[in-house]
Protein backbone atom coordinates (compact mmCIF):
# COMPACT_ATOMS: atom_id res chain seq x y z
CA UNK A 1 0.00 0.00 0.00
CA UNK A 2 1.52 3.05 -1.01
CA UNK A 3 2.02 6.22 1.40
CA UNK A 4 -0.15 9.21 1.52
CA UNK A 5 0.74 12.47 1.96
CA UNK A 6 -1.43 15.53 2.20
CA UNK A 7 -1.08 18.10 0.30
CA UNK A 8 -0.39 20.69 3.19
CA UNK A 9 1.65 18.12 5.71
CA UNK A 10 5.54 19.09 5.70
CA UNK A 11 7.50 15.46 5.35
CA UNK A 12 11.28 15.86 5.16
CA UNK A 13 12.57 14.16 2.16
CA UNK A 14 14.87 12.57 4.61
CA UNK A 15 12.29 10.89 6.70
CA UNK A 16 11.80 7.28 5.86
CA UNK A 17 7.79 6.65 5.65
CA UNK A 18 7.23 2.55 5.63
CA UNK A 19 4.50 1.26 3.49
CA UNK A 20 0.67 2.29 4.05
CA UNK A 21 1.50 5.70 6.18
CA UNK A 22 -0.90 8.24 5.90
CA UNK A 23 -0.07 11.41 7.08
CA UNK A 24 -2.46 14.08 7.39
CA UNK A 25 -2.65 17.91 6.93
CA UNK A 26 -0.96 20.50 8.52
CA UNK A 27 1.10 16.88 10.23
CA UNK A 28 5.04 17.94 9.71
CA UNK A 29 7.67 15.06 10.02
CA UNK A 30 11.28 15.92 10.25
CA UNK A 31 14.50 14.47 8.68
CA UNK A 32 15.79 11.22 9.88
CA UNK A 33 12.36 10.97 11.13
CA UNK A 34 11.44 6.85 10.63
CA UNK A 35 7.51 5.46 10.50
CA UNK A 36 6.18 2.35 10.18
CA UNK A 37 3.95 0.61 8.40
CA UNK A 38 0.26 1.58 8.53
CA UNK A 39 0.86 4.34 10.61
CA UNK A 40 -1.59 6.89 10.96
CA UNK A 41 -0.44 10.74 11.60
CA UNK A 42 -2.79 12.96 12.51
CA UNK A 43 -3.59 16.64 11.33
CA UNK A 44 -1.81 19.36 13.21
CA UNK A 45 1.18 15.95 14.81
CA UNK A 46 4.75 16.68 14.99
CA UNK A 47 7.29 14.79 14.84
CA UNK A 48 11.14 15.79 15.61
CA UNK A 49 13.80 14.71 13.79
CA UNK A 50 15.29 11.58 14.36
CA UNK A 51 11.85 10.25 16.23
CA UNK A 52 11.38 5.97 15.78
CA UNK A 53 7.58 5.75 15.29
CA UNK A 54 6.89 1.88 14.76
CA UNK A 55 4.26 0.08 12.65
CA UNK A 56 0.77 0.57 12.88
CA UNK A 57 0.69 3.20 15.74
CA UNK A 58 -2.63 6.07 15.67
CA UNK A 59 -0.79 9.27 16.10
CA UNK A 60 -3.70 11.11 16.60
CA UNK A 61 -4.33 15.29 16.05
CA UNK A 62 -1.53 17.53 17.15
CA UNK A 63 0.50 15.17 19.35
CA UNK A 64 4.05 16.17 19.88
CA UNK A 65 6.71 13.95 19.46
CA UNK A 66 10.75 15.17 19.90
CA UNK A 67 13.87 14.30 19.28
CA UNK A 68 14.73 11.28 21.55
CA UNK A 69 11.25 9.51 21.55
CA UNK A 70 10.80 6.05 20.36
CA UNK A 71 7.15 4.44 19.73
CA UNK A 72 7.40 0.91 19.59
CA UNK A 73 4.34 -0.95 17.07
CA UNK A 74 0.64 -0.52 17.89
CA UNK A 75 0.79 2.18 20.27
CA UNK A 76 -2.02 4.95 20.24
CA UNK A 77 -1.30 8.49 21.06
CA UNK A 78 -4.41 10.52 21.70
CA UNK A 79 -4.84 13.92 20.57
CA UNK A 80 -2.78 16.86 21.97
CA UNK A 81 -0.69 14.16 23.86
CA UNK A 82 2.77 15.61 24.39
CA UNK A 83 6.20 14.17 25.19
CA UNK A 84 9.81 16.01 26.36
CA UNK A 85 13.58 15.88 25.55
CA UNK A 86 14.99 18.14 27.96
CA UNK A 87 14.98 18.17 32.03
CA UNK A 88 16.78 21.24 32.77
CA UNK A 89 15.83 23.07 29.56
CA UNK A 90 16.44 26.95 29.41
CA UNK A 91 16.95 29.37 26.34
CA UNK A 92 19.78 31.56 27.68
CA UNK A 93 23.20 30.63 30.13
CA UNK A 94 23.19 32.46 33.28
CA UNK A 95 25.06 35.07 31.48
CA UNK A 96 22.67 36.01 28.94
CA UNK A 97 24.03 33.85 25.80
CA UNK A 98 21.05 32.36 23.59
CA UNK A 99 21.81 28.94 24.01
CA UNK A 100 22.23 26.54 20.50
CA UNK A 101 20.49 23.48 19.13
CA UNK A 102 24.08 21.54 20.42
CA UNK A 103 23.53 23.23 23.98
CA UNK A 104 20.89 20.95 25.13
CA UNK A 105 20.52 17.50 26.59
CA UNK A 106 18.59 14.99 25.43
CA UNK A 107 16.84 12.71 27.57
CA UNK A 108 15.60 9.70 25.93
CA UNK A 109 11.65 8.26 26.06
CA UNK A 110 10.31 5.07 25.10
CA UNK A 111 6.61 4.08 24.56
CA UNK A 112 6.12 0.34 24.73
CA UNK A 113 4.33 -1.61 21.88
CA UNK A 114 0.79 -1.55 22.30
CA UNK A 115 0.52 1.50 25.12
CA UNK A 116 -2.16 4.03 24.80
CA UNK A 117 -1.71 7.29 25.64
CA UNK A 118 -4.87 9.72 26.33
CA UNK A 119 -5.49 12.56 25.06
CA UNK A 120 -3.74 15.84 26.22
CA UNK A 121 -1.27 13.62 28.63
CA UNK A 122 2.53 14.88 28.97
CA UNK A 123 5.47 12.29 29.67
CA UNK A 124 8.24 13.68 30.79
CA UNK A 125 11.65 12.67 29.50
CA UNK A 126 13.60 9.74 30.91
CA UNK A 127 10.49 8.05 31.44
CA UNK A 128 9.22 4.44 29.77
CA UNK A 129 5.75 3.26 29.43
CA UNK A 130 5.66 -0.69 29.55
CA UNK A 131 3.94 -2.84 26.86
CA UNK A 132 0.06 -2.39 26.79
CA UNK A 133 0.27 -0.09 29.81
CA UNK A 134 -2.57 3.26 29.69
CA UNK A 135 -2.04 6.40 30.52
CA UNK A 136 -5.15 8.22 31.73
CA UNK A 137 -6.00 11.38 29.70
CA UNK A 138 -4.45 14.70 30.75
CA UNK A 139 -2.31 12.80 32.79
CA UNK A 140 1.28 14.02 33.62
CA UNK A 141 3.69 11.06 33.52
CA UNK A 142 7.03 11.66 35.77
CA UNK A 143 8.09 7.83 36.23
CA UNK A 144 8.06 4.69 34.33
CA UNK A 145 4.88 2.58 33.81
CA UNK A 146 4.53 -0.29 34.46
CA UNK A 147 3.37 -2.81 31.38
CA UNK A 148 -0.16 -3.28 31.35
CA UNK A 149 0.05 -0.64 34.35
CA UNK A 150 -2.93 1.84 34.29
CA UNK A 151 -2.06 5.65 35.19
CA UNK A 152 -3.20 8.54 35.89
CA UNK A 153 -3.24 12.18 37.60
CA UNK A 154 -0.39 14.93 38.21
CA UNK A 155 1.57 13.64 38.70
CA UNK A 156 0.56 10.31 37.60
CA UNK A 157 0.35 7.20 39.53
CA UNK A 158 -0.45 4.00 39.30
CA UNK A 159 -4.05 2.96 40.09
CA UNK A 160 -4.42 -0.34 38.39
CA UNK A 161 -3.78 -2.95 35.84
CA UNK A 162 -5.51 -3.58 31.65
CA UNK A 163 -5.72 -6.28 29.77
CA UNK A 164 -4.51 -5.51 26.31
CA UNK A 165 -7.85 -5.09 24.80
CA UNK A 166 -7.54 -1.75 27.26
CA UNK A 167 -10.35 -2.79 29.94
CA UNK A 168 -9.95 -2.23 33.53
CA UNK A 169 -8.89 -5.78 35.62
CA UNK A 170 -10.84 -5.91 39.06
CA UNK A 171 -11.64 -8.79 41.27
CA UNK A 172 -9.67 -11.11 42.93
CA UNK A 173 -6.13 -12.46 40.85
CA UNK A 174 -6.59 -15.46 41.84
CA UNK A 175 -9.94 -15.71 39.73
CA UNK A 176 -8.82 -14.24 36.60
CA UNK A 177 -7.52 -16.37 33.91
CA UNK A 178 -9.30 -14.85 31.48
CA UNK A 179 -10.54 -11.23 30.90
CA UNK A 180 -13.71 -10.74 31.43
CA UNK A 181 -14.24 -7.88 28.69
CA UNK A 182 -12.51 -10.06 25.64
CA UNK A 183 -12.00 -12.91 26.97
CA UNK A 184 -8.33 -13.74 25.64
CA UNK A 185 -6.42 -15.04 28.60
CA UNK A 186 -4.48 -12.21 31.23
CA UNK A 187 -0.82 -12.05 30.50
CA UNK A 188 1.45 -13.25 33.10
CA UNK A 189 3.11 -9.73 33.84
CA UNK A 190 -0.99 -8.26 34.12
CA UNK A 191 -1.25 -10.78 36.46
CA UNK A 192 1.70 -10.28 38.42
CA UNK A 193 1.01 -6.56 39.02
CA UNK A 194 -2.60 -7.05 39.20
CA UNK A 195 -1.44 -9.00 42.77
CA UNK A 196 1.27 -6.84 43.64
CA UNK A 197 -1.22 -4.01 43.99
CA UNK A 198 -4.51 -6.07 45.51
CA UNK A 199 -1.87 -6.86 48.19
Amino acid sequence: MAVFIHPTADVSARARLADGVRVWNQAQVREDAVVGEDTLIGKDAYLDAGVHVGARCKIQNGVYLYHGVTVEDGVFLGPRATTTNDLTPRAIFPDGRQRGPSDFRVTPTRICEGAAIGAGAILVCGITVGKFAMVAAGAVVTRDVPAYGLSCGNPARLVGVVCACGAKLSGGAAQLCRCPSCGITIAEEALALHRQLSK
